[in-house]
């Protein structure tokens, strides 16, 4: 059973802390399916991942190809993982439900802190998953470095 990890961005931006924490899943072996709710948005992301350090270089792709089952990293805004992903990371506020959290290694839900709907939307996504039996952490980067703020035990069987 895997568990929510909330990231409150304050310093850096989305794209950076992104492309950290793929790497990271993509070093403990899981594919991953990036969420979010527009499509232009996630283009943009595309393009900023594409245009990332080479020594970092991620593979992926954005949903909607002939090769989506193929991809290590598959940026969306559906609501499935057609590669088999381990993780699921949620941006922008797209939907992730209790049940996803159970069934992936690794949830990722990162808000952008300096805006006030962001933190509004992540508070309630985190009441709801936590309500409905998920273990969840909060980690702000307030200090300079990621440091963990919160935890949620989820519900124990």
């Amino acid at each position: 059973m895997g568990s929510a990890l909330f990231y409150h961005l304050t310093r850096r931006p989305l794209e950076q802390t992104l492309a950290m924490l793929l790497s990271k899943a993509q070093g403990a072996g899981m594919r991953v399916v990036v969420r979010g709710t527009d499509l232009a948005r996630m283009g943009w992301l595309d393009e900023k991942l594409w245009l990332g350090a080479e020594e970092g270089f991620l593979p992926h792709g954005l949903a909607g190809g002939a090769h989506d089952a193929m991809q290590p990293i598959l940026l969306t805004t559906g609501l499935d993982a057609p590669n088999e992903a381990a993780c699921l990371m949620v941006v922008d506020g797209a939907p992730v439900a209790a049940d996803e959290v159970a069934q992936m290694q690794r949830t990722c839900v990162l808000f952008d802190g300096n805006d006030p709907q962001a933190v509004q939307q992540a508070r309630d996504q985190w009441t709801a998953l936590t309500e409905a039996g998920a273990a969840a952490q909060y980690w702000s980067e307030e200090s300079g470095r990621w440091e963990m703020k919160a935890e949620s035990a989820g519900a124990v069987a």
